[in-house]
């Protein structure tokens, strides 16, 4: 990832402040606040992975199922006519929407790779 940290399938995003001179970042994608930071580039990625050890630590020791940051599903809203043709490519296809948009979705991003 260009511009984040991935540890443990969490997905930390970072941001630079010049005038307090820090890295700062939170982990991405989850419905807890996360946060981390850092004096140095060099400590982002420590600063980062001790943040998800401490919020699975914490989730544990409250019994608390910690937040995953992607379940593989989300909802796409395509516009009514954008829709249609991609159900009926699927079905000329003989595979589901679902597996459409998951083909393409997968052709879009390796190709940036």
């Amino acid at each position: 990832m260009e511009n984040g940290l991935i540890y443990k399938s969490y997905v930390g995003s970072v941001q630079y402040n010049a005038t307090d001179e820090i890295f700062h970042g939170k982990i991405e994608a989850i419905t807890d606040l996360v946060t981390f930071e850092a004096d140095s580039a060099k400590q982002l990625r420590p600063e980062f992975e001790q943040a998800v050890d401490d919020y699975l630590a914490l989730c544990a020791a409250v019994g608390k199922a910690p937040n995953k940051t992607f379940t593989g599903s989300f909802n796409v809203r395509l516009g009514p006519e954008l829709h249609r043709k991609a159900a009926l490519v699927s079905t000329g296809r003989g595979i589901s929407l679902n597996q459409l948009v998951s083909q393409a979705v997968r052709q879009f991003v390796t190709q940036g790779e």
